[in-house]
């Protein structure tokens, strides 16, 4: 099995005529066929709504997109906030969920009329203190320990910083309860970028569980239920990705089993999903620029870590294709680097990919989420554009790249601005 690019060498040669590498590119038919089966499988809930993690991709015209197909936006930060309210996001249309968080951005939070998640017991009433307890507040649970699905351990909530235990957060609902809110929900994350369709309905059962404890404790019946984010995809070719029809169709089996017995039959259920929804439709375009031979041979291209961190900072698999030579044999091994004074800035190490001649382009897949906005300007690197393909094959851009005089903007008050010579 193999990875295919949404786009081919013969594209990427005309979209360098105006924009030239590096650049991440978004393929938008396939972000709202996906959009559209997110949807379709959770139609079954009549308040389902998906909450796109702005953080996975924070760019407008992609919000805009999965305005258009019906999702809202989960927030963490003033600037996303901020960001969805530019793009015509509003009121139950937002989630803010945030941990550690500046009274500023409660604040904002509440006169957008998001749904506000609360990370910790002691945020009541640092909330109820800086900006009041609105009508309808939620509340983020950690279950500790591990998780595991089967005999595999998926992750350790029990070492996450985020969330309430269930103990805090029965507590939780008593108190906000006695301070005013009138509607519930509960919102729980336990594990990362899990492939497998078992992961969303196993969360279900646990939440759906707690809902009725929560009612039967607390007095408290949830209007809704948040399953987060969590549902990940596969980096690497040889593994099957999650099929969300079946993802669906368990919670549903859940929903049917624990929540409508105990009269919670109209809960809405929510997702935030920010891989699943934007990772496969986004790629990182790059050219190879230089070639190394000393005790190992190295690819070097125009991009870098500064582009796309994922592999520097977790060591995670990005599959690559060398466009135009998609059916030549993978006969030779190579470390493909970027230009970073950091021996980590390798987008992949011993990979086996085709002979790579200079100019080629290196098209790095999966690099929709958790890319573009992930990133930084160490050893002065500038950030590249971001480019959508449209609907009809046409591309667009959506983010210009980054200049020398955006990154010497801060620097604006004083006399040295004045000396540098710009190149943009």
């Amino acid at each position: 099995m193999n990875k295919v690019p949404f786009v081919t060498k013969e594209k990427v040669e005309e979209i360098v005529k105006t924009y030239p590498t590096p650049f991440h590119i978004y393929d938008e038919k396939g972000i709202r066929e996906n959009a559209r089966r997110v949807n379709e499988a959770f139609s079954w809930n009549k308040g389902f709504k998906e909450y796109f993690a702005v953080k996975a991709t924070p760019n407008p015209y992609i919000l805009q997109i999965l305005k258009e197909e019906g999702c809202g936006v989960d927030c963490s930060s003033l600037t996303e906030l901020e960001l969805s309210e530019a793009c015509g996001f509003t009121g139950e249309d937002i989630m803010f969920s945030s941990n550690v968080t500046p009274a500023e951005e409660y604040v904002y939070a509440k006169k957008l009329n998001a749904y506000i998640n609360l990370d910790d017991f002691s945020h009541i009433d640092f909330l109820k203190d800086c900006a009041g307890i609105p009508e309808t507040i939620c509340c983020r649970f950690n279950p500790g320990g591990k998780f595991s699905l089967g005999t595999d351990i998926m992750d350790n909530p029990g070492d996450a910083k985020y969330g309430m235990t269930k103990e805090q957060i029965i507590e939780a609902y008593k108190k906000l309860k006695s301070l005013g809110a009138k509607k519930f929900g509960i919102h729980s994350f336990i594990a990362s970028n899990t492939v497998s369709n078992d992961y969303y309905p196993t969360l279900a059962g646990i939440l759906f569980d707690l809902a009725v404890e929560i009612k039967n404790a607390a007095g408290v019946e949830l209007s809704f239920i948040n399953l987060s984010g969590g549902v990940g995809i596969p980096y690497t070719p040889d593994k099957e990705p999650n099929d969300i029809m079946a993802i669906g169709e368990g919670v549903r089996q859940k929903f049917e089993e624990i929540l409508v017995p105990n009269g919670l039959g109209d809960v809405k259920i929510f997702t935030e999903m920010g891989r699943f929804m934007l990772a496969p439709y986004g790629a990182l375009v790059t050219q190879a620029i230089h070639e190394k031979k000393i005790y190992k041979d190295y690819i070097g291209v125009d991009a870098c870590a500064a582009n796309l961190m994922r592999p520097a900072m977790y060591g995670a698999y990005h599959h690559i294709t060398v466009l135009g030579k998609e059916d030549a044999p993978c006969d030779t091994v190579y470390d493909v680097t970027g230009s970073l004074c950091e021996n980590n800035d390798k987008f992949a190490i011993d990979r086996k990919l085709p002979k790579i001649d200079m100019g080629d382009y290196i098209y790095i897949h999966d690099a929709g989420a958790h890319g573009f906005a992930m990133g930084y300007n160490y050893n002065g690197r500038l950030w590249s554009s971001e480019l959508l393909l449209q609907e009809d094959g046409s591309v667009k851009l959506i983010r210009r790249a980054q200049t020398d005089k955006d990154y010497f903007a801060t620097f604006d008050f004083g006399e040295y601005f004045d000396k540098i010579n710009f190149k943009g």
